[in-house]
C-alpha cells in the first residue's frame, strides 16, 4: 500500500489492496479461505469471526456485540483482552441462549489460547465468562466438549490458586457429581492427549511467541503449564472411574515411558517437582501394574529425592516414599538404602527436618514399619544411629527456636519409640539389649535434657512417657485387667528398669546442690504429670498424614491402644477424687519410692544446708503427692522433731509435720518468699480434718507472722469453695477477726502519723484488709460481720479528719489504700450499705469529690480514685439496700450537706464545678440502677430545693448593678432609694452568689431527670420532681441577672459559659408546661417587679409568645384596668406587655393615663401615669391630637406651679431617682412630640420645650460629677437624644411641615439655639473625661458620652471655627493655624487615644470637618527656607494630628510587633489595643483627608515630611496586618467576581454602632489603605519597590486581586466624568482597555498620547504610549513623554492633575523657558518648582533638587553640562 507520507497520484481512485482482496472473495462467492477457519486443527492462532462481505452464511447466528468481543480477545494488549473477557461473561449472562448459542464454535479455540495467558486476571475472567456460559446453553456444550476438556482440566488445576477455583466452579456449574466421571471419561483420550503434548512434546518458545513475550514470561508460563498437566494427570485420574483408567493404561504408559518425564523429578522449579511427586502418588493409588512395570525409573526418583527439602516438595516426596514402600514390595532391589536412602535420611533427621518437621517426622513411624530387615540389618546399630539423629535433630538451631517444631519431633521420636519397643518384646537377647538401649541411651536421655529445658518440659514428652507408661502397666497386668499374652514379664521388668534409672536421674539431678531451681522444676512437672496425667495441659500436637500403610493386625492393635488407652486413663482419673487411693494413674510401687526418696532427699537438703530452692521443690511435690506415706517418711525421716508439747499426742502425720516442720519455716522465712510453703501448709492440711485445721490456722495466726503471709493464706484459703469450706470456723473466729481488726487501727494511726507509710508491709496489710472486706461467697461476708462493721467505721473515721486538715497530702497514701480497701467492698458485697458505718464511709468520700482540691489537698489521681469509689458505693446502695431517700441515709445526708455548702460557703467557679460534678455523678449512677430512680430524684430534689424564705434571702443578696443596663436602655423603669458610687462599683470577686449556685445544681438534676425514660410516654415526666416550674423560673432569673450585668464581673461570665457547656443556657423551660411557667413568671413579675419583668420579658422573646401565644398572654392580666393604679412593680409589668397588648387594650391604657395626669392635684402616680402614656405612645398607639395637647398643657402647667419639678439649675447629686425619673419622662415626651407631631406645637410651646433642653442641659453640665449615677446618665442621655431629634428635624424636615412652624423659629435655632447648644456640648467630653479618667471603670458614663457624641456630630463647622473652648496651646509647637482651629486641634486629638469608641469616632467626625480648611493657613508653604541647605522642601502637617500620629505608631508598633506581613491579626473588640489601632487609623484618614485637600505645591511638601518621617512605611506595614487575607463583606458566603468587598463597599462609622464591631476594624484598615493608595499612590509605589521579596509579593498579589480593580475603575471614571477644561488639551477615557487618551493641540503642533494602567495599579508603573503627532521633533518628543511619565509615576495625585502639570510643563516650554538639563523638564516632578538655579559660566539654569542630587551622586560640585565649578 506505500508508505503513509507518500503524495497519492492525482485521480488515482483504486481502492486499497485489503479494499481489492475483498471484492475478490465477494465475486468468488464468498468462500472462507482456511486462514480464516474455525476448525481447531487449522491452525493454533486465535480464530476470529470474519466481517468480510460473503461471510453471512457462516457467522449468521453470531451477534454483531458478540463478534466484537471476539475480535477484541486476539488484540495483544492485556487490559483490552481483560476488558473484552469481562464483557463476554457478562454478555453471556445478559443475552438470550440462541445469542449464545451461536459463539459455540467459535469459543473452544479462543478458550484454549486465553485460559493459560500469561496474565492471571485474564484466566480467572475467562473461567467465570466460560460458568456464565455453561449456565446459558448448558446441554448444547455437549458437541464441543472434547475440544475444550482438555484444557478445561488443566485449567482446573492453575497454579493461580482463584482461577483454578473459578474453573472448579465452571466444571461443577456443567455436571453434577454423578456426571463428572462420564463426562471425564468421554473425553479421556482427548485430556490425556493435551497434557501428554505439554509434557513431552512443548516447550517454553512453542507454547509462546518468542517475538512478543520476555524469555523470563515464557519460562514462567512453561513451568506453570507444567505443573497444570501433572495435577492434570493426577485429578483426571482420581476423578475417572476403575475401568476408564484400565482403558487409559496404555497412553499413561507412553508418558511414563518417556525419558523426559522422569527428568521432572529434579527440575529446577520447585512447584515442577512438587506436581511431579503428587502425580507419583496418583500413579501409585490407581494404576499399580503400571507402576510396577517402571519401577527400575520409579525407585530411585522417590526414594532417592527425600533429601529435597524445599517445603513445596518435601511433603509429597515423602507421601510418595510411603506409597512406594507399601506398592512396590521389591522396591529396595532399586535402590542401594546403605549409601543412598539411609544416609540422606540420617542428615535430614540431625538437622531437625531442616524445620519441615511437621511434613517429615509423622511419616517416620510409617516408613519403619515397612523397612525389610536387608535394609535394618543391624537391627541395633540401624535403631542406634537413627534415635540418635532424631536427639540431635531435637538440638538443631529451628527445632530449639520453634516450640511446635519440637513438639512434632518429640510426638514422633515416641511413637517410634513405642512402636519399636512393640516390635522387640521376645526374650532374646538381642531383643533385650535393643529395650534397653531405647530406654536407656534414648529416652532417659531425652528425659533428663527435657528436664533441664522450660520449652521441653511445657512440650508433649512428658504426657506422652506418662501415656506410654499406662500402656506397659496395661501390658505388664497392673490395672486389673489379665491380658493373656506372653511378654507380661517383660514389661514388667521394663518398668522396673525404667523406674530404677529414673530414680537415679531424678535423685541425680536433686542432689546437687548446685542445681538450677529450673531443673528442680522440670523434676516435679515430670512427677506431677505422671500423678495426674488429666491435669497435663492438652496440647494439640500434629496430626499425622493419613496413610494406607498395611500394618499387620497386632501392630494395627497396638496402634489403636497408643491411640486410645491414654484417653481412657484421662478420662478415668479425672473423675476419680483426689483423696482416694494415690498413684491410681501409674500402678507401679516404683513410682511411689521414688516421690518419697526424692522428698527425703529434699527434707536434707533444707535441714542440712537450708536450700530455699529445695524447699520450693518439696512444696510441689507435696501439691502432688500429699499422702500419709509422704508425710510419714517425713516425720520418719526426722528423729528429734522440734514443735509444742500439746501436739505431742497428735496421731495425724500430716498435722505433726505442719507444726513441726512448716510452721516452723513458715516463721523463720521472714520477709522471704513465702508462697511455697503456703502451699505447702495447704497440701498438708488436705489431710487433715476440718477441727484441726481450724486449731492449726488459729495457732498460725496467733504465731505473729508478717501480715503478707496471712495475705497469703487466706487467698489461698479462698482460692477453691471445698478449702474456703473447710477453712470457714477459723475465717468466721474471732481469732482472726480480732487481729484484722487491730490491724485496720494500726494502719490508721500510722498513716496519720506517717508520710512514708507506702512501704512492703503496709501494702500487703492494706491488701488483706481489702481482701477480707470484700470477698464473699453466696452473699456471705469472709469475716464476721461484727468485725467487718468495727473496721468500715474505724476507716470511716480516719477519712473524715482528712477533712479538717490543711494539708491532706501526707496522708495520700493512707487515704489511697483506704480507697481501695472501701472500691473493693462496695463493688463486691451486695449488702453492704446495710451498715451505718458503710454509709457513713459513703458519705465522707462523697463530700471529698465534691469539694475542690484546693481545699482537700488531694492529687488528681487520688481525686479520681475517689470518684470510682462513690460510684460504686451508690450503686450498690441502690441496687441492693433502698429505693427511697430515709433520713438519716446516704442520699439525705447527701443532699442535706449539698444543699448547706450552697447557702453558707461562698463558691468560686471551679469549686462550683466540682460540687455538680460530683452530684451529677450522683444522679447518674441513680439513673443507671434500676427501675427507682424516678421515685429517688423527686425525693432527692426536693432536699436539694431551698424554702421560699431562703429563696428571697438569696435573690436579694444579688448585687443590684443589674439594673444599669437595662435602664439606660429604656427597658426598665426602677428607682432607688439611697445610691451611692460604691454601689455601682463592681467588686472583682471570683465568688458566685448563692442563687447563682442553688440554680446551677437544681438544672443539673433536673436536667438528669428528664432525660429518665417515663414508662410508655414519649415525653419527658415533668411531674417527678416537685417544684419544678419555681425551680426553671429562678434558673431564668439567674440567667437574666448575669446577661443585665452583662457578664460583668467575669465570675458571671464563667456562670453562662459553665451553664452553656451543661446544655442549661436556655434554662430548661422546655422541661416544664409553658402556661405554668408563664404564670408563675407574670406573678413574679407583679408582685415584685424588677428583674423578673425583665425575666418574664425574655421568655416571650425566646419562645416568640406574641405570635404563637397571645391568647395566653391576654389572659395574665385580664384586661388593662387590673394594672391600675399604677405601682412600680406593675409599672415594670405593663413596659414588658403593653407592646405586645391589643388596641383597645392600649387605647384603655392612655385613657386612664390621661386622667391621671391630668388631674395630677390629686393623683400622686403622676410618675407612673405618664410612664404609662410613653409605652402606650412608643408602641405606635393612635392617641388624638386634643389629647396630646391636654397633656403638653399640663406639663407646661407643672412648668409655672411645681417649678422644683423641672431640675433646672439645681445640683443633681441631692436629688432622688423619683425626680429624675419624673423629668426623664418629660423629656422623652417633648422628644416623641418633635418626631411624631411637631405641628401641634405653637410659639410659646416651642419656646417652653427649647428653653426647657437648654436649661436641662446647662444642669447637666453643671454636674458631670454626678454622672456615676445611672438616674443622672438616664437624665443627660434623653437630654442629648432631645437635641438629636431636633437637629434631625430642622435638618431633615419637609418644605411643607417647616412652612407651618412659627416664622421666627427657624431664625432663632439657627442664631441663637445651637450656639448655646453646642458652646455647652463641646467641652461636656472633655469634662467627662477628666472626671472619669479610666473608662474600663463601672461607674464610667459610656452612655452618656454615646448620647453627647451623637449629639456632636450635628455640629456645624462655623461652630468648630469659632468655639469657646478654653485656649490650649503647647510650647514649641510649630503652626501657623489661628488660635481657635489650633486651640479645637489640641484639645480634641488627645481624645482619640481615649478608649471610647463614641469618643473616638466623634472626634473624628468633628476633626474631618475642618480638615478641608487647614492647608489654606500653611500658605505658599516652606519658602522661607533656603534651598541650598536639602534637597527638597518638605513641610509639616498639623502638629498636634502628627504627635497624636506619633504616640499612636509606637503603641502599633507594639501590638503588631509579632504578627507577620501578610497575616492577619484578629483584635479583640473594644480592648485597649483595639482602641490603639482605632485611633491610629482615624488619625490616618484625618491626615490623608488634609492631604486630599490640599494644593499640588503643598502636597509635594507635606509628603516630603512623610518621607522623612517614615510613617508612611510603617502605616502600609500594619495596615498589611490589619486587613484580612479575604476582604469580603461577611454573610456573603463564597467569594465570586460580584462579591462585595471592604474595597467596593464604603465604611460608616457610627457613634452608636452596635452590630459589625468585630469587623470594623479591618473595614477601616481597608479604607486606609485605599485612600492611601489613591492620594499617596507615589510614594506606595516607592514603598513597594524598596520591600523585601516575600512582602513585596503578598503586596502586589493583594493590591492585584482586591483593590487595582476598584481604583482602577474609579480612576477612568473620574476622566471619564471630570469637568476640568483645559486649553489646546482634551482627555478621553476608554475603561474596557484601561487607558487615557490626551490630546495637546497648539498652532501647528498636534501630540496625542496613551495613558495605560497597570494590572497592578498603583504599585506597577503607568506607561505612556505615543500616538500621533505634527510637528514635534523626535527628540523633544522623547522628552515629552519622559516627563508625562516621569510626573504619572512620582507626583502624588490622580491622572488628571498628572496630565495637568504636565501640560504647564509644556507651555512654559512654549512660553519660552528652557528644559532643566539634569531632568530635562520644565516644570519639577515632585515639588513642581521651575529652573531657577544657572551656572555662572554656561547660564543654564536647574531645579535646585536635580542639581543636590547631582552633587551628592557624583561627589563633585561641578556644573553637568560645562564641568565648571559651581558657585
Amino acid at each position: 500500500m506505500g508508505g503513509k507520507n507518500k503524495q497519492r497520484t492525482k485521480g488515482n481512485v483504486r481502492p486499497s489492496s485489503s479494499g481489492r482482496a475483498a471484492e475478490v472473495l465477494a465475486r468468488e462467492g464468498g468462500a472462507i479461505p482456511g486462514f480464516v477457519g474455525f476448525d481447531t486443527t487449522v491452525t493454533p492462532e486465535l480464530s476470529y469471526v470474519p466481517a468480510v462481505h460473503g461471510a453471512e452464511e457462516i457467522d449468521n447466528l453470531v451477534d454483531a456485540d458478540f463478534r466484537l468481543v471476539l475480535r477484541k480477545l486476539s488484540k495483544r494488549d492485556v487490559v483490552t483482552r481483560l476488558k473484552a473477557v469481562q464483557d463476554f461473561g457478562a454478555m453471556c449472562q445478559e443475552r438470550d441462549a440462541e445469542e449464545v448459542k451461536g459463539v459455540l464454535p467459535y469459543w473452544p479455540r479462543i478458550y484454549c489460547k486465553i485460559s493459560v495467558d500469561h496474565d492471571r486476571r485474564i484466566r480467572e475472567a475467562t473461567q467465570q465468562a466460560f460458568e456464565q456460559l455453561v449456565l446459558k446453553v448448558r446441554r448444547s456444550l455437549a458437541p464441543f466438549l472434547k475440544s475444550l476438556m482438555g484444557h478445561w482440566i488443566l485449567s482446573q488445576c492453575d497454579t493461580y490458586t482463584p482461577a483454578a477455583s473459578a474453573a472448579c466452579q465452571a466444571f461443577q456449574a456443567a455436571f453434577s457429581p454423578a456426571k463428572q466421571p462420564e463426562a471425564l471419561g468421554f473425553c479421556k483420550d482427548e485430556i490425556l492427549n493435551v497434557l501428554q503434548d505439554i509434557l513431552l512434546k512443548e516447550t517454553a518458545d512453542t507454547l509462546s511467541d518468542p517475538q512478543s513475550v520476555t524469555g523470563e514470561e515464557r519460562e514462567a508460563k512453561y513451568v506453570r503449564m507444567l505443573t497444570s498437566s501433572m495435577l492434570g494427570v493426577k485429578r483426571l485420574l482420581s476423578l475417572l472411574l476403575q475401568n476408564d483408567r484400565a482403558a487409559l493404561e496404555q497412553k499413561l504408559g507412553l508418558l511414563v515411558n518417556s525419558g523426559k518425564f522422569w527428568k521432572y523429578s529434579k527440575h529446577k522449579s520447585p512447584q515442577v517437582r512438587g506436581a511431579f511427586f503428587e502425580t507419583m502418588c496418583a500413579l501409585c493409588e490407581f494404576t499399580p501394574d503400571l507402576v510396577q512395570s517402571e519401577a527400575a525409573r520409579l525407585c530411585p526418583a522417590v526414594l532417592l529425592s527425600i533429601d529435597d527439602t524445599d517445603p513445596v516438595v518435601l511433603p509429597h516426596v515423602w507421601e510418595a516414599v510411603l506409597h512406594v514402600v507399601s506398592k512396590i514390595p521389591d522396591c529396595w532391589t532399586h535402590v542401594n538404602a546403605k549409601k543412598g536412602f539411609l544416609p540422606k535420611l540420617w542428615a535430614l533427621l540431625r538437622e531437625g527436618g531442616k524445620g519441615l518437621a511437621k511434613g517429615l517426622h509423622p511419616n517416620l513411624m510409617p516408613l519403619l514399619s515397612k523397612l525389610p530387615p536387608q535394609v535394618t540389618d543391624p537391627r541395633l546399630d540401624f535403631y542406634t544411629t537413627f534415635y540418635t539423629a532424631f536427639l540431635q535433630g531435637l538440638s538443631s538451631e529451628r527445632a530449639a527456636s520453634s516450640p511446635s517444631e519440637s513438639a512434632v519431633i518429640v510426638t514422633s521420636f515416641v511413637e517410634c519409640l513405642r512402636y519399636c519397643i512393640l516390635q522387640n518384646t521376645g526374650d532374646e537377647q538381642s531383643q533385650e539389649k535393643m529395650r534397653n538401649m531405647l530406654v536407656s541411651q534414648q529416652l532417659l536421655p531425652l528425659i533428663e535434657k527435657a528436664i533441664r529445658n522450660p520449652s521441653l518440659q511445657n512440650g508433649p514428652l512428658f504426657p506422652l512417657v506418662t501415656e506410654m507408661l499406662i500402656s506397659w502397666e496395661k501390658r505388664a497386668g497392673l490395672h486389673g485387667k489379665v491380658e493373656e499374652n506372653d511378654s507380661k514379664d517383660v514389661f514388667k521388668t521394663l518398668l522396673a528398669d525404667f523406674w530404677e534409672e529414673l530414680g537415679l536421674l531424678c535423685v541425680r539431678v536433686v542432689d546437687d546442690e548446685d542445681v538450677d531451681p529450673q531443673a528442680l522444676e522440670g523434676v516435679a512437672m515430670l512427677l506431677q504429670v505422671m500423678r495426674f496425667p488429666e491435669r497435663a495441659s492438652k496440647k494439640q500436637t500434629q496430626k499425622k498424614k493419613s496413610v494406607r500403610v498395611c500394618l499387620s493386625k497386632a501392630e494395627e492393635d497396638e496402634k489403636s491402644v497408643i491411640q486410645g488407652e491414654g484417653v481412657e486413663k484421662l478420662a478415668q482419673t479425672a473423675s476419680e477424687p483426689a483423696n482416694e487411693k494415690a498413684f491410681e494413674s501409674l500402678q507401679t510401687q516404683h513410682f511411689e519410692d521414688a516421690v518419697c526418696q526424692l522428698a527425703q532427699l529434699c527434707l536434707v537438703h533444707v535441714n542440712e544446708k537450708n536450700s530455699e530452692k529445695h524447699l520450693v521443690f518439696l512444696s510441689l511435690l507435696l501439691q502432688s503427692f500429699h499422702t500419709p506415706r509422704v508425710f510419714s517418711t517425713l516425720l520418719e525421716f526426722d528423729e528429734n522433731p522440734p514443735g509444742d508439747d500439746k501436739w505431742t499426742d497428735e496421731k495425724n502425720p500430716a498435722v505433726q509435720f505442719l507444726l513441726k516442720r512448716a510452721v516452723v519455716w513458715l516463721a523463720e522465712m521472714g520477709y522471704g518468699e513465702t508462697e511455697h510453703l503456703v502451699e505447702m501448709v495447704f497440701s498438708s492440711l488436705s489431710c487433715c480434718s476440718q477441727e484441726e485445721t481450724t486449731q492449726i490456722l488459729n495457732h498460725v495466726t496467733m504465731m505473729g507472722l508478717q501480715w503478707g503471709i496471712i495475705l497469703q493464706i487466706i487467698q489461698r484459703a479462698c482460692k477453691d469453695a471445698e478449702t474456703r469450706a473447710s477453712c470457714r470456723d477459723w475465717l468466721k473466729g474471732a481469732i482472726l477477726g480480732e487481729h484484722l481488726l487491730g490491724l485496720t487501727e494500726e494502719l490508721c494511726d500510722a498513716g496519720r502519723c506517717s508520710s512514708s507509710s507506702k512501704t512492703r508491709t503496709s501494702n500487703h496489710s492494706w491488701t488483706l484488709i481489702s481482701l477480707v472486706l470484700s470477698q464473699n461467697n453466696n452473699n456471705e461476708s469472709l469475716i464476721g460481720e461484727v468485725y467487718m462493721e468495727k473496721m468500715l467505721e474505724k476507716l470511716h473515721t480516719t477519712l473524715s479528719e482528712t477533712k479538717s486538715l490543711s494539708d491532706a497530702g501526707n496522708m495520700e497514701p493512707l487515704i489511697s489504700f483506704i480507697c481501695d480497701v472501701a472500691s473493693s467492698f462496695f463493688s463486691s458485697v451486695q449488702d453492704c450499705l446495710l451498715l451505718l458505718s458503710a454509709e457513713e464511709l459513703l458519705l465522707t468520700v462523697f463530700q471529698l469529690t465534691a469539694q475542690d482540691q484546693r481545699h482537700t489537698h488531694l492529687s488528681g489521681s487520688l481525686l479520681e480514685k475517689l470518684k470510682k469509689v462513690c460510684v460504686a458505693g451508690v450503686r450498690s446502695l441502690v441496687q441492693h439496700c433502698e429505693c427511697e431517700v430515709r433520713a438519716g441515709g446516704f442520699l439525705h445526708s447527701a443532699a442535706v450537706w449539698v444543699m448547706k455548702q450552697l447557702l453558707t460557703i461562698s463558691l468560686d467557679i471551679q469549686s462550683l464545678q466540682v460540687l455538680v460534678g460530683a452530684v451529677q455523678s450522683l444522679v447518674e449512677t441513680v439513673a443507671s440502677v434500676g427501675d427507682q430512680a424516678s421515685s429517688i430524684f423527686g425525693q432527692f430534689f426536693a432536699l436539694l430545693t431551698p424554702s421560699q424564705t431562703e429563696w428571697t434571702r438569696i435573690r436579694h443578696a444579688l448585687s443590684p448593678q443589674w439594673v444599669k443596663s437595662p435602664l439606660l436602655s429604656n427597658r426598665h423603669r426602677g428607682v432607688c432609694e439611697k445610691p451611692s458610687k460604691d454601689m455601682w462599683k463592681s467588686r472583682e470577686s471570683n465568688r458566685l452568689p448563692a442563687h447563682l449556685c442553688v440554680c446551677a445544681v437544681l438544672g443539673r438534676v433536673a436536667q438528669t431527670a428528664a432525660a429518665l425514660p417515663c414508662g410508655l410516654k414519649e415525653e419527658p415526666c415533668p411531674s417527678t420532681l416537685p417544684n419544678l416550674t419555681s425551680t426553671v423560673s429562678e434558673l431564668l432569673y439567674a440567667l437574666q441577672w448575669c446577661k443585665e450585668v452583662d457578664y460583668r464581673p467575669a465570675v458571671a461570665s464563667a456562670y453562662r459559659n459553665l451553664l452553656a457547656e451543661w446544655g442549661l443556657a436556655g434554662g430548661l423551660h422546655s422541661n416544664v408546661p409553658m402556661k405554668s411557667l408563664l404564670e408563675t413568671l407574670y406573678s413574679r413579675s407583679v408582685t415584685d417587679g424588677g428583674l423578673w419583668s425583665l425575666t418574664l420579658e425574655n421568655y416571650i422573646q425566646t419562645n416568640d409568645l406574641a405570635a404563637n401565644r397571645s391568647g395566653a398572654l391576654r389572659r395574665l392580666y385580664n384586661g388593662a384596668e387590673s394594672l391600675f393604679p399604677v405601682s412600680l412593680s406593675k409599672l415594670s409589668t405593663l413596659q414588658v406587655l403593653c407592646p405586645l397588648m391589643t388596641e383597645e387594650d392600649r387605647d384603655t391604657l392612655i385613657t386612664l393615663a390621661t386622667a391621671g395626669i391630668i388631674n395630677w392635684q390629686e393623683n400622686e402616680g403622676v410618675y407612673g401615669c405618664l410612664a404609662v402614656l410613653l409605652c402606650c405612645l412608643n408602641a405606635n398607639t393612635q392617641v388624638e391630637e386634643e389629647v396630646v395637647q391636654a397633656i403638653l398643657a399640663t406639663v407646661m402647667e407643672w412648668r409655672n406651679s411645681r417649678e422644683d419639678w423641672f431640675l433646672f439649675s439645681c445640683d443633681l447629686s441631692d436629688t432622688t431617682s423619683e425626680q429624675l425619673n419624673l423629668n426623664v419622662e418629660m423629656i422623652r415626651f417633648l422628644t416623641w412630640l418633635v418626631s411624631h407631631c411637631p405641628a401641634l406645637l405653637g410659639g410659646n410651646q416651642w419656646d417652653f420645650l427649647l428653653c426647657s433642653m437648654l436649661a436641662w442641659l446647662e444642669t447637666a453640665s453643671e454636674n458631670v460629677s454626678s454622672l456615676w449615677n445611672p438616674w443622672v446618665q438616664l437624665f443627660v442621655c434623653e437630654n442629648a437624644a432631645l437635641i438629636v431629634a431636633l437637629n434631625q428635624f430642622f435638618a431633615s424636615s419637609p418644605c411643607d411641615v417647616l412652612e407651618r412652624l412659627p416664622t421666627e423659629l427657624a431664625g432663632e435655632w439657627r442664631d441663637f439655639f445651637v450656639e448655646g447648644i453646642y458652646n455647652l456640648l463641646l467641652p461636656l467630653p472633655v469634662h467627662i473625661t477628666e472626671a472619669f479618667p479610666e473608662p474600663d471603670d463601672p461607674v464610667f458614663p459610656m452612655a452618656v458620652l454615646q448620647s453627647l457624641c451623637l449629639a456632636l456630630t450635628f455640629i456645624p463647622v462655623q461652630q468648630l471655627n469659632q468655639n469657646s473652648l478654653p485656649p490650649r496651646f503647647i510650647a514649641d509647637q510649630k503652626t501657623n493655624l489661628p488660635e481657635s482651629l489650633q486651640t479645637l486641634l489640641n484639645t480634641l486629638c488627645p481624645l482619640l487615644l481615649f478608649k471610647a469608641r463614641p469618643l473616638q469616632i466623634t472626634v473624628h467626625h468633628m476633626l474631618e470637618k475642618v480638615m478641608p480648611q487647614l492647608p489654606e493657613c500653611d500658605g505658599e508653604g516652606d519658602n522661607n527656607k533656603s534651598d541650598d541647605d536639602r534637597d527638597e522642601p518638605c513641610l509639616s502637617p498639623p502638629a498636634a494630628l502628627m504627635a497624636i500620629l506619633s504616640t499612636c505608631e509606637e503603641l502599633c508598633d507594639s501590638i503588631l510587633a509579632a504578627v507577620q506581613v501578610g497575616e492577619f491579626a484578629v483584635v479583640q473588640p473594644l480592648s485597649v489595643e483595639y482602641s490603639c489601632i482605632l485611633a491610629y487609623l482615624l488619625a490616618w484618614k484625618l491626615l490623608l483627608t488634609f492631604f486630599k485637600s490640599s494644593p499640588s505645591h503643598l502636597r509635594a511638601h507635606y509628603a516630603q515630611y512623610l518621607k522623612r518621617s517614615c510613617s508612611l512605611n510603617k502605616l502600609l506595614l500594619h495596615l498589611f496586618k490589619l486587613m484580612p487575607e479575604n476582604p469580603i463583606c461577611p454573610g456573603q458566603g463564597t467569594e465570586t467576581k460580584e462579591s462585595k468587598t471592604f474595597f467596593t463597599e464604603s465604611l460608616r462609622l457610627t457613634v452608636d454602632k452596635n452590630v459589625g464591631v468585630d469587623w470594623e476594624l479591618p473595614h477601616l484598615a481597608c479604607s486606609v489603605y485605599y485612600s492611601t493608595v489613591q492620594d499617596l499612590p507615589a510614594m506606595v509605589r516607592l514603598w513597594w519597590n524598596s520591600q523585601e521579596k516575600r512582602v513585596s509579593s503578598a503586596v502586589e498579589k493583594f493590591t492585584s486581586k482586591y483593590v487595582s480593580p476598584v481604583l482602577s475603575a474609579q480612576e477612568i471614571s473620574s476622566v471619564h466624568d471630570s469637568t476640568q477644561m483645559f486649553d489646546s488639551m482634551t482627555v478621553k477615557a476608554r475603561s474596557a482597555a484601561r487607558e487615557v487618551i490626551a490630546t495637546y493641540s497648539v498652532d501647528d503642533i498636534f501630540i496625542e498620547l496613551v495613558i495605560q494602567l497597570p494590572q497592578n495599579y498603583p504599585l506597577g508603573s503607568i506607561t505612556v504610549e505615543s500616538g500621533r503627532r505634527v510637528g514635534v521633533a523626535v527628540q523633544q518628543w522623547r522628552n515629552w513623554m519622559l516627563q508625562l511619565s516621569t510626573y504619572l509615576t512620582h507626583q502624588n495625585g490622580s491622572i488628571m492633575e498628572g496630565l495637568a502639570l504636565w501640560k504647564n510643563n509644556v507651555d512654559k516650554r512654549f512660553e519660552g523657558i528652557e528644559d532643566c538639563m539634569i531632568c530635562f523638564s520644565v516644570i519639577h516632578g515632585s515639588n513642581y518648582s521651575l529652573p531657577k538655579k544657572a551656572c555662572r559660566t554656561c547660564k543654564k539654569k536647574f531645579h535646585s533638587a536635580c542639581l543636590y542630587k547631582w552633587f551628592t551622586s557624583s561627589n563633585k560640585s561641578t556644573c553637568p553640562l560645562c564641568r565648571e565649578t559651581f558657585f
